[in-house]
């Protein structure tokens, strides 16, 4: 009987060359591999959320891949991925950020509320004070505020025309409760505020208040007084600007005393 004969196929012949680069991308993709673990551990530890959607995503494009067994399309499978790794990140941003409330803020003095702003003058500097008259004046309706204080000012720091026509002249001393404003500031304003700068209305505003013989000296001279008691009540709204008409200082002045707060 014939026995037939048994083709042996060729093997593969060994190929050393081809080994050594089989093992050099293996320890390449090795380290690779190792890096990638590495940097998510350290995201891990020190981005828990970055490392929450990281694990989102992974299992967003796993599902993805299962549910394609047939047909597969890269392209498709990368932006359904893709899409998956953005909605999974809006999610855990979202559930990350809750609600806080917003710190107090001071800046120069000025402390801000929800409902009006409080300004603490004492803490200003003298160029910040005359220029928070010179807010008022314009949130009260004069036209034409300007801060002039400076070198040879001649004792005006803020100029503006009142809402009934009137040239306002004010002078600021921004001063501590320590420091009242003297007769002397008052007589060298009262030499130049009506003669030099054509003031119908002279005011002179002071963070501090004024001895007595400084209110007399005004009161001779036409000069208004506004006080640090009296500077608030104008900068909250509860007292008439400066330049209001008598009668209706008057009126405010009775409505305090009847209502007092």
């Amino acid at each position: 009987m014939t026995v037939p004969e048994r083709r042996i196929r060729p093997g593969r012949r060994f190929d050393l060359r081809a080994t050594a680069m089989f093992f050099g991308l293996t320890a390449v993709g090795l380290s690779v591999v190792g890096w990638v673990v590495r940097m998510a551990l350290d995201v891990a530890e020190r981005r828990p959320a970055w490392a929450v959607v990281l694990v989102l995503g992974g299992v967003a494009a796993g599902i993805v891949c299962l549910r394609r067994r047939a047909g597969f399309s890269p392209g498709r499978l990368a932006r359904r991925a893709t899409g998956a790794l953005e909605e999974a990140t809006a999610t855990a941003l979202d559930a990350l950020e809750a609600p806080t409330a917003a710190p107090a803020e001071e800046a120069h003095g000025i402390e801000e509320s929800a409902t009006e702003a409080v300004v603490d003058h004492e803490r200003l500097s003298p160029d910040e004070f005359e220029q928070a008259i010179a807010d008022l004046c314009v949130r009260d309706g004069c036209a034409e505020v300007e801060v002039v204080g400076g070198a040879g000012d001649l004792g005006a720091d803020v100029v503006a025309v009142a809402p009934d026509g009137r040239r306002v002249v004010i002078q600021c001393k921004r001063y501590d409760d320590e420091n009242k404003v003297g007769s002397q500031d008052l007589q060298r304003f009262g030499g130049t505020c009506f003669t030099v700068h054509g003031a119908d209305v002279a005011v002179v505003v002071t963070s501090s208040d004024f001895t007595a013989p400084a209110a007399e000296y005004a009161e001779q001279c036409g000069i208004l007084c506004v006080n640090e008691s009296q500077l608030r009540d104008w900068s909250e709204g509860l007292g008439p600007p400066p330049w209001a008409p008598s009668d209706l200082v008057e009126e405010e002045a009775e409505a305090a005393d009847r209502y007092p707060r």
